[in-house]
């Protein structure tokens, strides 16, 4: 997941675009026939956004699902600051947002929605934030970019674009809703710089 206070990025990185406005819209259309075919429909489905950019995403295949189903799954927004294992090494101050779940969780089939798997470590996080509101179903994992260098036996059920990344370069991803244009950045940063990017 992309910190949501992305730090200006330093002149001596060098970025290139892999996924533009044109692309990203078409790896959110891929999404959405995933979810329904693997489904069988999406009658019983509910979109979970984990905060921040995963609820604009969640919110647009919401759309595209509705477009595709005539069905309006309904969304919810997961922050899971308190439940992430780096939350008094990472960040100085919490900074936490709001968790709305606007539906019974239980007997649900649950997609959680985030922009960007990595370690797996903000997933386990969502999966303990999401378990405290009660038993669904089943939980999918849907992202927009998978690149790869897992911690823990995590893997998505829905991907938007695969990308395989060294250790000294970080995904960005930008979302209309919240940064004003969209567009997915692969950084590549200088040694003394690295951790110091988006996810």
């Amino acid at each position: 997941m992309s910190d949501p206070k992305q730090p200006p990025l330093i002149q001596e990185a060098r970025s290139r675009v892999i996924l533009d406005a044109t692309s990203l819209r078409r790896a959110l259309q891929r999404l959405t026939y995933q979810i329904i075919e693997q489904n069988e429909g999406v009658e019983r489905v509910a979109l979970v956004g984990v905060r921040t950019r995963g609820v604009p995403l969640a919110r647009r295949l919401q759309t595209l699902l509705a477009k595709e189903e005539g069905v309006e799954v309904p969304v919810g927004e997961l922050d899971i600051t308190l439940y992430r294992d780096d939350v008094f090494t990472g960040l100085a101050t919490p900074e936490m947002g709001p968790t709305r779940l606007p539906f019974e969780v239980g007997d649900r089939q649950i997609v959680l929605v985030d922009d960007v798997l990595y370690t797996g470590r903000t997933v386990k996080a969502a999966l303990d934030a999401l378990m405290d509101w009660g038993r669904p179903r089943r939980i999918q994992l849907a992202v927009l970019v998978d690149r790869g260098h897992r911690e823990l036996p995590v893997a998505a059920d829905y991907t938007g674009l695969s990308v395989r990344t060294a250790r000294d370069e970080s995904i960005q991803v930008r979302l209309e809703e919240i940064d004003g244009a969209d567009e997915v950045l692969l950084h590549k940063w200088p040694e003394r710089q690295r951790g110091q990017g988006p996810a």
